[in-house]
């Protein structure tokens, strides 16, 4: 594969991003991407007790990724949670080079960030934006589409046609994140004008990742039609059709609160479902390209497939 901006950016030989799931994005994925040549990421959440605390998790599993690898890694910040501010003082203390933020205002530390040498990328999904973004002096920024796991934006933008627009829009790299799991799909997305790609489900379907069993067979197992939306009186939310996802669009289609679906969802329900096999008690977060995964393999499996495969897409073309 070219390397690209982004590659010269991070320090890193591939332009492939993990994404920093929260319960699962631990030291010991991130250090297995890492050690690719692809970039790895952290969350202060992922690998600790339910009860847990994320500050003191977040130390250790920066220092274990230190232990397991040299290799350019990353840590995830959403900045709508409550100890954002401290996570990222936690991030400074610890010389930690790169961060990514979502779900807030890049401007409120991305200067702080910037003054200590780290590097910040943040998540978009619309190419408003994306300018925002660039205009708060971000080094990246990854833009999101429907059809990414997890939280996705309230617009619900297509990921191939917001990648050429918001290309178009901005001078610093451009990261396409939704519904990417194999070489095509990063093909395609650097045709449109992405100088990398950031990938989520992929990377809970391999052996170094923490989900239960249960929900890694639920992705190899499912097929083209196996995700929905749900959650959008809150934050539009791409899950795999679990009883759990039926049910809570059940209560979106009766008319229920938001309060009720917040009930309903809870804040513990998805670490049961996604590292203890529950599927059936909480959201279970899967991109929509997720019945072209049809294995749990070894994360060096991915990335060699990615890199080797990349030149034959391109060769076809």
């Amino acid at each position: 594969m070219k390397k690209t901006r982004l590659c010269n950016l991070l320090g890193i030989q591939y332009p492939i991003i993990q994404g920093g799931m929260l319960w699962l994005a631990d030291a010991r994925l991130a250090a297995a991407v890492s050690s690719t040549g692809a970039l790895g990421i952290l969350s202060p959440y992922a690998g600790m007790d339910k009860s847990g605390d994320p500050l003191k998790n977040l130390k250790l599993q920066i220092d274990r990724i230190k232990d397991l690898t040299d290799k350019p890694f990353g840590v995830n910040i959403p900045l709508d949670l409550r100890q954002s501010g401290i996570l990222i003082d936690i991030i400074i203390k610890k010389n930690v080079g790169i961060i990514i933020t979502a779900a807030g205002n890049p401007a409120n530390y991305t200067p702080l960030l910037k003054l200590e040498g780290i590097k910040v990328l943040h998540v978009a999904s619309s190419v408003r934006q994306t300018v925002k973004a660039e205009s708060c002096k971000v080094d990246a920024v990854i833009v999101e589409g429907v059809e990414a796991a997890g939280h996705i934006g309230f617009d619900e933008l297509p990921l191939f046609s917001l990648i050429p627009q918001a290309a178009d829009a901005v001078s610093i790299p451009v990261v396409a994140a939704g519904g990417i799991v194999d070489e095509r799909g990063v093909a395609a997305a650097m045709a449109l004008g992405a100088e990398g790609v950031q990938m989520g489900t992929r990377f809970v379907a391999v052996d170094e990742c923490i989900a239960s069993q249960n929900y890694k067979d639920a992705i190899v197992k499912a097929e083209d039609t196996g995700t929905v939306v749900t959650s959008r009186k809150l934050l539009p939310t791409r899950n795999l059709k679990t009883a759990f996802a039926k049910k809570l669009l059940e209560l979106e289609n009766k008319n229920a609160s938001a309060d009720k679906i917040r009930e309903f969802i809870g804040y513990r329900r998805s670490p049961d479902a996604q590292l203890d096999g529950k599927l059936d008690q909480g959201e279970v977060f899967s991109g929509s390209s997720v019945g072209l995964i049809k294995e749990v393999v070894p994360v060096s499996g991915v990335i060699e497939k990615i890199v080797k495969g990349y030149k034959d897409v391109i060769g076809k073309l």
